[in-house]
């Protein structure tokens, strides 16, 4: 049996080029004195959105979609033409989301949940519009890019010329997912191994079969953006120097002042801990807190120990801090 990717119910507000705003349809079963408060999550603009809805009981916005009012920022499929996309622009895009789901809801704060890269560029956002943001959740995102680790190494101005990478156009998917594996080339052995000893587990073979997929589902990365990235934060560290501009201001991490929350599995290779650990260092929040939880980079959101280790946590996380989100007309 194949295992349907991407389950829950879900409704699209805008569109904008490829990419979509998507609310998700509240279950019956939603607890109602929630519904009122609006979780954006924002997932990462390198790979596709639905490793957060994976499958069944396998799935972020699953667990988020039982108690809150519950929607997801797609930054679709760039087109060759989108070599031109700048990072500028890629926020902007994230702003005018925010925007919309303020409108919508009638809400004056969202809270954003980003994950990996769509974890950096929240934070981002909240830095430069704290005013809008009731609650900041990092997961597996980087912010202090000199502590990144192999990927560090890797993309030091010595042997990585971004410019010449770029000059022929945007990072294709293959590109972007031989990259990845060059943190982890043993791992393709290590899954294999996994597969046959969960065979017999049909619920937990489709879980797997469904991660393959989506890992198979790589998306290009507009140049420009990728150039900006690599050079600004993997080897100049501009956002924890205080010397990013983003939105037309300087970016400072400590006017980020709402309830933050940094999840960091404990294996991750794309996101080391420290890496992920500098937004909570930079904040001006006086409710910051840090989450270990075991796992690697997806594992660690999606694989078999998730329902116990990240989303009760998570929700109640969030419960605790953002219910009582405001709600105001927005103009």
């Amino acid at each position: 049996m194949t295992v349907e990717l991407a389950p829950t119910p879900k409704d699209t507000v805008f569109r904008e080029g490829t990419a979509r705003l998507y609310r998700f349809r509240r279950p019956d079963s939603a607890s109602a004195d929630e519904t009122r408060t609006p979780v954006l999550v924002v997932p990462s603009l390198i790979n596709r959105w639905y490793i957060l809805d994976l499958c069944p009981d396998h799935s972020v916005v699953e667990a988020l979609n039982r108690h809150f009012d519950t929607w997801l920022f797609d930054w679709g499929v760039p087109r060759d033409e989108d070599r031109y996309l700048s990072w500028e622009r890629v926020l902007q895009k994230l702003a005018r989301a925010v925007r919309r789901v303020r409108r919508e809801t009638g809400a004056s704060q969202v809270t954003l949940l980003g994950y990996s890269l769509g974890a950096t560029l929240s934070g981002i956002y909240s830095a430069v519009h704290p005013e809008h943001i009731a609650g900041l959740v990092n997961l597996a995102g980087p912010f202090d890019f000199k502590k990144s680790g192999l990927l560090t190494d890797l993309t030091d101005p010595r042997w990585f010329d971004v410019k010449a990478i770029t000059d022929a156009g945007n990072l294709s998917p293959v590109q972007m997912h031989v990259g990845l594996m060059a943190l982890q080339p043993t791992l393709p052995a290590i899954k294999l191994v996994s597969y046959l000893e969960q065979a017999n587990d049909e619920a937990t073979k489709q879980a797997f079969d469904a991660r393959e997929a989506w890992l198979k589902d790589h998306t290009p990365f507009p140049a420009s953006a990728y150039r900006t990235y690599i050079e600004e934060f993997y080897q100049n560290n501009n956002l924890i120097r205080g010397e990013h501009f983003a939105l037309g201001q300087r970016v400072d991490l400590s006017k980020i002042t709402c309830p933050v929350l940094s999840i960091l599995p404990d294996r991750d290779k794309t996101c080391p801990a420290d890496a992920a650990r500098g937004l909570n260092e930079h904040v001006s929040s006086t409710d910051n807190e840090v989450l270990m939880i075991h796992g690697d980079h997806v594992g660690a959101v999606v694989g078999r120990k998730a329902q116990r280790d990240l989303y009760p946590k998570l929700l109640g996380w969030l419960r605790a801090r953002v219910c009582g989100a405001r709600l105001s007309a927005v103009q």
